[in-house]
């Protein structure tokens, strides 16, 4: 088996709009060996011709992505999950960013999943999973992508999350910020539901967040979840000290955290 036959192979693979394979592929549709196979695709990476995020799976690299040495996340993600058959969804900052809140777009893709799983590092891009077992209920859209497409929390959902994971969001200064721009995407009624899927402490203190950055209507709509849900008051911030600090009656809180949203 040659490079320039493997090579071609590419970019048929390429041209017919398919830009990932598994080594299965290759075996059948080069008709060579598994270790021919193995043999012939670490030559075509050692050329950057392709990458593998992931063991046995592969992407097609044009020379537009040659210098990250990979494709961009969003191309490869969803047919990662699939191969690997396992569910998922965009979140947190990178989910933001699809929903307007760029000024603090992460530079790692951040997934989230049902289990436990590595980071992914394939060239200079980087894909971080955040595990939450109870993902199945999350709100998600369909996001167009170069090939194919995401699965992508929706606005709402992702407002939860980067409160329910402020410590993978650079902090709740950092939440208050994002939720200024994500702000804007929300509806009321919408968040109302996703917050049904959502453990209560993340819902008191999105609506609190969300008073704070003026953003009131949004927040009114999550204070009847809190009347219902809410048994005892929760800290805005659980690694911050609770003894004495003040109270907010209306989202059953434990204010024990300054947080100010920057300028944007």
């Amino acid at each position: 088996m040659t490079s320039h036959h493997a090579a071609n192979w590419l970019d048929t693979l390429a041209a017919r709009g398919r830009a990932h394979f598994v080594t299965t592929d290759a075996v059948e549709q080069l008709g060579i060996s598994i270790p021919a196979a193995h043999a012939t695709l670490a030559r075509l990476l050692r050329k950057g011709r392709i990458a593998s995020p992931y063991r046995g799976f592969y992407v097609i690299v044009p020379p537009e992505y040659r210098s990250l040495g990979c494709l961009p996340a969003e191309q490869f993600v969803d047919q990662l999950m699939t191969w690997l058959r396992e569910p998922y969804h965009v979140g947190l900052l990178t989910a933001a960013a699809y929903h307007g809140a760029a000024h603090q777009r992460p530079q790692r893709t951040q997934v989230i999943v049902g289990r436990s799983r590595r980071r992914i590092r394939c060239g200079s891009v980087q894909v971080d999973f955040i595990t939450r077992h109870d993902m199945s209920s999350t709100p998600t859209q369909i996001h167009n992508t170069r090939t194919g497409h995401l699965l992508v929390s929706t606005p709402e959902a992702t407002a939860l999350e980067i409160v329910g994971y402020a410590h993978r969001c650079s902090g709740l200064g950092n939440v208050a910020t994002v939720l200024v721009e994500l702000g804007e995407a929300m509806q009321p009624g919408p968040l109302a539901n996703a917050a049904m899927g959502c453990p209560i402490a993340w819902v008191q203190r999105l609506g609190w967040l969300l008073e704070q950055v003026e953003h009131r209507t949004l927040a009114a709509a999550l204070l009847p979840e809190v009347g219902n849900r809410a048994k005892a008051p929760a800290p805005l911030m659980r690694s911050s000290p609770r003894t004495g600090a003040p109270r907010d009656p209306r989202w059953r809180l434990i204010v024990n955290a300054k947080v100010e949203a920057d300028e944007l």
